[in-house]
């Protein structure tokens, strides 16, 4: 059974989440994968010691969890609750007011493609999220998702596992803001099941160091067959209410 949040307990979630350091833990832990508290050290600008002190009041509060692989330990994100909480936080940030920062290679890099928690999002997810549902495979609406009758044929081609046994209480199909588009792209299990086989099929891959995905040639060519992306998917124009350089 849920607890219910009062004001205290909420204003403890967000004074733990309103750290700097720990926020930039909790955002380079959205690339969703397990890191390392050295690693998350480098992200948070501070020492060894007050990653330590930070990591156990995150994982006090339960909004990050620790796997153990012999004598490492690696630090994730407690639950797709919280990945849905912090990427609320980003897009409200990168909505609030333009402050001026040149917008460099890593920036771009992020805008393009990049990973939010378990599913992919930039102007690739959303590019894939337009034409999917323009082909008729998904009907997005409000936030929520429909896989089609047409759509499962076509995902079961394309080697997704769209079994009918829920394996969660995760909905199949969801939309997600993303915050330097301004749009949806798709999140849910679908999504996860699309980051994972194109990362298999080798037309993305993870940068070191970063939530940014590289697309590399076999995946261009496959996503523009597979999936008929516009043919100026790469540089739409930029939303007027987008601020350069959000993070």
């Amino acid at each position: 059974m849920l607890n219910m949040a009062s004001g205290n307990t909420i204003a403890e979630v967000a004074s733990l989440i309103g750290d700097a350091a720990r926020a930039n833990m909790l955002s380079a832990l959205m690339g969703g994968q397990a890191l390392a508290a050295g690693e998350l050290a480098r992200h948070a600008g501070v020492t060894a010691q007050t990653t330590s002190g930070h990591l156990a009041k995150l994982l006090d509060a339960q909004l990050i969890a620790v796997e153990k692989q012999g004598r490492h330990r690696y630090y994730r994100l407690a639950s797709p609750e919280v990945a849905q909480a912090i990427h609320a936080l980003m897009t409200l940030a990168a909505s609030g007011p333009k402050r001026h920062r040149p917008v460099g290679p890593r920036d771009a890099a992020l805008r393009l493609a990049r990973t939010c928690y378990d599913h992919m999002a930039g102007r690739l997810a959303v590019a894939l999220a337009d034409s999917l549902n323009d082909l008729g495979y998904v009907r997005l609406s409000d936030g929520a998702g429909r896989v089609t009758p047409e759509g499962q044929r076509f995902f079961c081609d394309f080697g997704l596992d769209m079994g009918t046994e829920p394996r969660s209480k995760r909905p199949l199909c969801r939309t997600c803001l993303d915050w330097s588009e301004r749009r949806p792209h798709l999140a849910g299990s679908l999504g996860a099941a699309l980051l994972d086989k194109t990362l298999d099929l080798g037309w993305v891959s993870r940068m070191p160091e970063s939530r940014a995905l590289r697309i590399t040639r076999a995946g261009e060519m496959g996503f523009a067959a597979t999936f008929r992306l516009a043919s100026d998917w790469r540089d739409p124009a930029l939303p007027q209410d987008a601020a350069p350089g959000a993070a």
